[in-house]
């Protein structure tokens, strides 16, 4: 449906990384500059975090498992170079149990300071709590021999769902969003990546539809939950390069359509050379129930508002109502360029209510 009445995209979504010092400083920044148009705030995955994604914040929760040892040679497709792990001798995987993974622990240190800046006025009262999880999938097909993928996935799972369980115990649900953070499973739909257990493509992204499907049914329901699909982002790169919004419509379909609860968000990305309408006309054939929001990735810092601009006018042509983010999250962006990227957003967007 087209959008002729020139109104600006509807809120914004920070995805999770922001390269500041500390998470006091992602949350008194973002809130100043961006005020009513976030809905949800993360401590900006600073700290250890900071060590991207599960690259290096999960790398050494499999080094340091006393289970599993270091795979010589291993047999890998994946596009960021990482060790991987697999069984000791002896082992069975119905042993094998993850028992720190270290979200829950870095949640609940900033929800305290969080919820204080929120008491003095500092974030906004309607602003909830964003925590980010990967898929289990993603972390045990990064760093464990292909073989033992499926044989260990099922611990790992254990594992990020009781930190899920850890954090929704901790923070009031009111107040708490979860997004799951979604990237080797969409190359695994698209076809980059492989899901052993599957034979075909078509098998692969009918799994990937129902383990997404599944992990928003984990969320309590006072709990918001979102989904971030992405293209990946190692070394100002993706993995592929989409070629339009039609695979990104399809997952969402997919997902909306198999969850067992609402879903309140998806984020997908926007490369910052697709200002043309032949990326966004997809969406026409996307079907969000009415509770879910749209945030297209289309903020970049390389060309300001000027070229966010171009990339708002061409997604209008083809979906009326969304809100604006990045790409991705901050991290890999140099500190000093934060400050402006949040103005970026917040010239272009207004509140999300």
């Amino acid at each position: 449906m087209m959008n002729t009445s020139g109104k600006k995209p509807r809120g914004v979504h920070l995805v999770g990384s922001v390269p500041l010092k500390n998470a006091e400083e992602v949350f008194r920044m973002a809130s100043s500059i961006l005020g009513d148009r976030l809905s949800r705030l993360p401590d900006g995955e600073t700290g250890e975090q900071r060590l991207i994604f599960i690259r290096g914040f999960q790398g050494p929760v499999f080094a340091d498992h006393p289970q599993l040892e270091l795979a010589p040679n291993p047999e890998s497709d994946n596009y960021v170079p990482v060790p991987q792990y697999r069984m000791k001798a002896g082992i069975k995987a119905s042993e094998v149990v993850f028992k720190r993974l270290g979200y829950a622990e870095a949640a609940i240190a900033s929800y305290a300071l969080f919820s204080r800046l929120k008491q003095e006025g500092v974030i906004p009262r309607a602003c909830r709590f964003l925590v980010c999880l990967p898929p289990p999938s993603a972390p045990v097909n990064m760093f464990i021999v292909p073989d033992q993928q499926e044989a260990i996935e099922p611990a790992y799972a254990k594992g990020i769902l009781a930190e899920l369980n850890q954090v929704a115990n901790a923070v009031p649900q009111r107040e708490l969003a979860i997004q799951w953070d979604v990237t080797r499973e969409t190359g695994i739909y698209e076809g980059v990546f492989k899901l052993r257990r599957t034979t075909s493509l078509q098998e692969a992204r009918k799994a990937v539809i129902a383990l997404l499907a599944e992990l928003s049914g984990h969320v309590p329901t006072e709990v918001e939950v979102g989904y971030h699909l992405c293209y990946g982002d190692y070394e100002g790169r993706h993995w592929k390069e989409p070629v339009d919004t039609a695979i990104l419509v399809e997952i969402m379909n997919g997902i909306t359509s198999a969850a067992p609860r609402p879903i309140n968000w998806f984020h997908i990305p926007v490369p910052r050379n697709r200002t043309d309408d032949a990326y966004f006309t997809p969406l026409h054939k996307l079907e969000l129930r009415p509770e879910t929001h749209l945030y297209l990735g289309l903020v970049h810092h390389a060309d300001g508002v000027k070229g966010t601009m171009q990339r708002i006018e061409a997604a209008q042509k083809a979906i009326s109502d969304f809100g604006v983010s990045t790409e991705c999250g901050f991290g890999r962006q140099p500190p000093e360029h934060v400050p402006e990227l949040l103005r970026i957003h917040a010239e272009v967007a207004g509140p999300e209510a």
